[in-house]
């Protein structure tokens, strides 16, 4: 019987056993230690970030950025309504509301409705960006790189900035994806950016976050807060709610490691992504999704659109049966059940999107035959 094929597995190919047991022989397991610094040094420098602060997962550095930047019960922060959950519910960690935008041909959230909206339904007033149908005060918003494709966010980053709304990047899914001339990297352009090391994403520390910035003090703040803020260690002094929120040595030496071989898993997910390519270059009904041409992306997972909803059906059943795992990109976040009392803003491309796509087999070690496998399965549609 055929191994089943996964969507994204890790892949272990360095010195991850080397660096555990340095980490186990040593004793620095917990969140402290070199293997801490070098993984925040290490990613730091290749985004292009002034400041990389390990956090225990992505999650947790949303919720971290969004009170740095001052969201608090009652606020509303936009955010898009095509994307995995965790963003969104962070915003609910904090007793505020998201605001739910739509998402463009990319997946990715739509800056001209996002644009068409603050500059229409959102009144400027005493320093305060208020939404005139709401009646409460828009704090923050979060961009969400999508299946390692970057948006351009400079016009919104500019209007953000001179409205006082904070912008805080999810960038989870797009460590190595950078966009425009500059070479920006994804999750620096914003006041904060948040990136994700699940086990499922392009480099892992088996769970694990980063919060990028270039800002002292919100380095600091993320330092702090997510030490149990400890304004004296040795007497246990607190004078705010901290978190424990930091990453373990144990887990920073695994990403490190994995990061170490970066270039060859983001060489090896484009030439996923170039096999995809290939392979549905002459259908008339189903297309994969690529980056722009100002993008370089990191490629981490492949997504292809139906000419219809019935065929993306047909298609899922038939990898499903093949153990192939494959999966539709998410449910719509303004439908799901805690938060269909959100404000959502002219929503239209989403839930057509989510219809007629299917995420597909993009793991680094995918071999010439579980290739030949799925070539079986997509020339049955």
């Amino acid at each position: 019987m055929s191994k089943k094929i996964f969507l994204s597995e890790p892949s272990f190919c360095g010195n991850e056993k080397k660096y555990l047991n340095d980490c186990i022989d040593s004793g620095w397991v917990s969140s402290a230690g070199n293997y801490v610094n070098k993984f925040e040094e290490s990613i730091a420098k290749y985004t292009g970030a002034k400041h990389a602060i390990a956090m225990v997962n992505g999650t947790a550095s949303i919720h971290l950025a969004l009170k740095i930047a001052g969201v608090q019960s009652g606020h509303e922060v936009i955010a898009p309504t095509l994307t995995f959950i965790a963003p969104i519910n962070a915003i609910s960690y904090l007793g505020a509301v998201p605001v739910f935008m739509d998402s463009d041909p990319f997946f990715n959230l739509d800056i001209e409705k996002t644009i068409d909206f603050l500059k229409n339904k959102v009144e400027y007033k005493n320093g305060q960006n208020i939404n005139k149908e709401t009646g409460n005060i828009i704090k923050a918003i979060i961009p969400v790189h999508i299946f390692g494709t970057t948006i351009n966010l400079i016009e919104l980053v500019s209007i953000c900035k001179d409205r006082g709304i904070a912008v805080i990047e999810d960038a989870s899914e797009s460590l190595g994806s950078f966009i425009g001339p500059n070479h920006t990297h994804s999750g620096t352009m914003g006041d904060i950016g948040c990136i994700s090391f699940n086990g499922n994403k392009i480099i892992t520390c088996g769970g694990g976050g980063m919060i990028l910035t270039d800002s002292d003090e919100h380095a600091n703040q993320a330092r702090y807060l997510s030490t149990q803020a400890k304004d004296d260690a040795f007497f246990f002094l607190h004078n705010e709610v901290g978190f424990n929120y930091r990453l373990t040595n144990i887990q920073a030496a695994l990403g490190q490691a994995q990061f170490e071989n970066f270039s060859s898993i983001k060489s090896a997910k484009e030439k996923i992504h170039n096999f995809y390519q290939n392979l549905f270059a002459e259908s008339e009904n189903i297309e994969l999704v690529s980056p722009d041409k100002n993008i370089e992306s990191n490629y981490w997972l492949n997504v292809i659109k139906f000419s219809n909803k019935d065929l993306q059906k047909q298609a899922m059943q038939n990898f499903l049966s093949a153990d192939i795992e494959v999966r539709p990109i998410w449910h719509a976040n303004h439908l799901q059940q805690p938060f269909k009392g959100s404000y959502a803003f002219k929503i239209e491309n989403a839930p057509k999107q989510i219809e007629t796509s299917l995420c597909l087999p993009s793991s680094v070690g995918l071999s010439s035959k579980e290739f030949d496998r799925i070539s079986k399965v997509v020339k049955l549609l």
